[in-house]
């Protein structure tokens, strides 16, 4: 149960006490704001701090997804090597299967033999890096031992991450009619990866978040594979918006592309500037060229509409209740104030829209609206939640993100227990101060 104990009050009557150390954001589309018209069936733009969607159009659909399932891949071979069930500098080989389909020459590939060893890190680089569909399958059944295993794995994963509109039939993306007859036992011969806009830019929040390494493979624009052998290749990277490339964006540090004839061609990007990062998906645009394009009409969207306006500050307090009571302690009051800021990036002039709402836990205090010593520096005792008065809801990329618009409300130090003698004493002086003020009471009644 919570009780409000504290006004609501505008961005402008905000005081800071201290500087922030904890970052919250909400990002909020000002009504006023144009949105742009993206050429894509399926495209989505978000802020990465706070999981707020900047843009969206057609976003739980689910469609044809290529080879941005590949991040998936790259997630659980991440979490294996997190787990320790798979190291950078293992030694890997490869199946005739896997060595024949690594020389398809019509899909994205490095030439990989059943008569050497690849590590892991050489196998991701050229997934990541180059989309190579055998280092995938490769990598697939070193996590799990065959890429049917690895497959289960990969939906078992989207249904803990919450990905509701999304199926996965190999660790690839490619339509499994283009595998050989190789496609995993199980699946569909003519069947192919699924997922929603919101689940792909869900799976990639995951991958930055929780693997931000991931970035320092997925941001190289070009690497050789096997330099000085027979087997050398340059991989270029496939995201042309990356340094030195043709659609080069400033700040775009991954993700991923895909491109099958039924996804056509789609991207999952991510780009940082002054310290703000974006997320977005683009999911069957015209062409490779298109897909960039239409990426870089929704980071210009994002950049040029936002800037970022602390709205709540760590160690803020509202003036009506600056302490919280505490009879039994040393101390008789604790001072309370939010444990971290709330940041969000907004339009001009639409600093006005912000309201912040202080609530106390009511079961979190006695029925008198105390609370009882030892106290804890830290404790949180309620929320400080922002809210937006525009015209537009606010709308995050899914709901465990949602709670991000408020932070704790904490005691702000240790108060510890008074001892027997002193709470003996102050019961002895409350109960004089109480006899005596029914005293004056009655005497003013004597001569009134």
């Amino acid at each position: 149960m919570i009780s409000t104990y504290m006004k609501r009050y505008t961005y402008k009557s905000m005081t800071a006490l201290t500087a922030a150390a904890l970052l919250a954001t909400v990002a909020i589309t000002p009504a006023s704001a144009q949105e742009p018209s993206i050429d894509a069936e399926a495209s989505i733009l978000v802020d990465m701090e706070s999981g707020v969607l900047l843009y969206e159009d057609n976003i739980d659909e689910q469609l044809p997804v290529a080879s941005m399932s590949k991040m998936m891949t790259e997630y659980l071979v991440n979490r294996a090597i997190e787990a320790g069930e798979l190291s950078w500098d293992q030694e890997l080989t490869v199946t005739d299967e896997v060595a024949l389909l690594s020389q398809d020459r019509t899909l994205s590939n490095v030439f990989l033999r059943t008569d050497t060893t690849y590590t892991v890190e050489e196998m991701y680089e050229a997934m990541a890096i180059y989309s190579a569909n055998g280092s995938t399958i490769a990598l697939a059944e070193a996590v799990a031992g065959s890429e049917a295993a690895f497959v289960d794995l990969m939906n078992e994963t989207a249904e803990e991450l919450g990905l509701t509109n999304t199926h996965f039939v190999n660790s690839t993306g490619l339509n499994n009619s283009s595998m050989q007859g190789f496609h995993p036992e199980g699946t569909d011969e003519n069947a192919e990866n699924e997922m929603s806009a919101r689940d792909t830019a869900t799976l990639a929040y995951h991958v930055i978040t929780e693997y931000p390494e991931i970035l320092e493979t997925a941001n190289i624009p070009s690497l050789p594979f096997r330099e000085g052998t027979n087997d050398y290749v340059e991989m270029t990277n496939w995201n042309w918006m990356l340094p030195g490339h043709l659609f080069e964006y400033e700040g775009v540090d991954g993700l991923k592309t895909g491109s099958t004839s039924r996804a056509g061609s789609a991207f999952t990007g991510t780009v940082e500037q002054d310290g703000t990062r974006l997320l977005s998906v683009v999911m069957r645009t015209e062409d490779n060229s298109a897909r960039f394009q239409q990426t870089k009409v929704l980071y210009d969207y994002g950049f040029d509409t936002y800037e970022t306006a602390e709205i709540v500050e760590e160690g803020q307090q509202d003036p009506e209740m600056l302490t919280i009571e505490v009879p039994s302690g040393r101390d008789q009051e604790v001072a309370i104030a939010t444990a971290s800021n709330i940041v969000v990036p907004v339009s001009s002039g639409d600093e006005e829209n912000f309201n912040v709402e202080f609530t106390i836990a009511a079961d979190v205090l006695n029925e008198d609206g105390t609370l009882d010593a030892p106290v804890e520096a830290g404790t949180t005792v309620g929320y400080a939640t922002i809210s937006y008065a525009g015209e537009e809801d606010v709308e995050y990329l899914n709901e465990k993100l949602e709670n991000q618009n408020r932070v704790p409300v904490v005691t702000q130090q240790d108060v510890e227990r008074s001892n027997w003698f002193v709470l003996s004493m102050r019961g002895i002086g409350d109960f004089f101060s109480g006899l005596w003020g029914r005293t004056t009471d009655m005497i003013g009644g004597w001569f009134s």
